[in-house]
């Protein structure tokens, strides 16, 4: 099992762990705001499933109906975690409206507050577990499961304050209305993790310094070819697929061409995660540039 899938396990763990410290606060308290706070970690629960189903399915080698892999599952996990933590959101702003209609004091509000915390740390030292390795892994699961997790601690964190105050002003409606700011922040959150993973779908380019990077590593490993156009580049989760024109003298042999592809490709691999590369070899009536050994800076759409 590499690390991702270890990770994501971790995830599963912990997420199972909070939801039932947050639960608990909520069952002490009967806080509308505590509420939202706990049915937020049901999504948790909910994202963590799925970026071990997604992470799993994503490593699995290319098959007969899946010639390029099954790279691009991390990134329909995620947009399906976005629709679910905006469907949270809608629930706990639905909740926050009862709330408000109709408020209660809170039970035991103190111990409420301590428990609930426990869980916010748990959470905000996970959550940087989470980025930290998504984006070292090019996990776009791992990724946006943290940044929820973020997320859910800045609410978290909201939650407890506010708390408090409904206890120190003895307002028992702020209850409601800090349930529905969270509310607010859960909608866009959701939002932001489907923003964020719709590109991966549609072959969205990499960075512009990864582009850079894999341009100049092309520029640098190109002697004796004449010239390089045509480079693309696209991610699909921890993959990137780089494929372009490497145009060579005419007299030049197969064997000695295809050293150069070679060549080529291990460069990539060397300096990034998981290139796939693709060279189509074409002779000197083919050169765009004028036989320039600068390769053009081109990037799919």
């Amino acid at each position: 099992m590499n690390l991702s899938r270890k990770i994501a396990f971790g995830s599963l763990a912990i997420s199972l762990a909070v939801l039932v410290i947050k639960g608990f606060a909520y069952w002490l308290t009967g806080s509308v705001a505590l509420f939202s706070d706990a049915l937020e970690s049901v999504i948790n629960v909910a994202t963590a499933i799925a970026a071990v189903i997604a992470i799993r399915y994503a490593q699995m080698p290319p098959d007969r109906e899946h010639p390029y892999g099954h790279h691009k599952a991390e990134y329909l996990s995620a947009i399906i975690v976005g629709a679910l933590i905006i469907v949270a959101g809608v629930t706990i702003l639905k909740e926050a409206y009862e709330g408000f209609l109709a408020p209660k004091p809170i039970d035991a509000p103190l111990l409420g507050i301590a428990v609930s915390s426990i869980a916010t740390v748990m959470n905000a030292a996970w959550s940087y577990v989470l980025i930290r390795t998504g984006r070292s892994q090019r996990s776009p699961a791992l990724v946006s499961d943290g940044k929820h997790l973020l997320a859910d601690v800045v609410t978290s964190v909201g939650v407890v304050v506010g708390v408090g105050l409904v206890v120190i002003t003895g307002i028992h409606v702020l209850d409601s209305v800090i349930a529905a700011l969270v509310a607010l922040h859960v909608l866009w959150s959701g939002w932001e993790v489907i923003q964020e993973n719709s590109g991966g779908l549609l072959d969205a380019a990499p960075p512009e310094e990864e582009l850079k990077q894999i341009n100049d590593i092309i520029s640098e490993h190109s002697v004796e070819a004449i010239e390089v156009h045509g480079v693309r580049a696209r991610n699909a989760g921890s993959a990137t697929f780089i494929d372009f024109h490497l145009v060579v003298p005419g007299a030049m042999t197969v064997a000695r061409s295809h050293a150069i592809c070679d060549r080529l490709e291990a460069a990539l691999k060397d300096s990034l995660h998981e290139p796939i590369v693709t060279i189509h070899v074409e002779p000197e009536d083919k050169a765009e540039l004028g036989g320039a050994h600068m390769p053009e800076r081109q990037s799919a759409v």
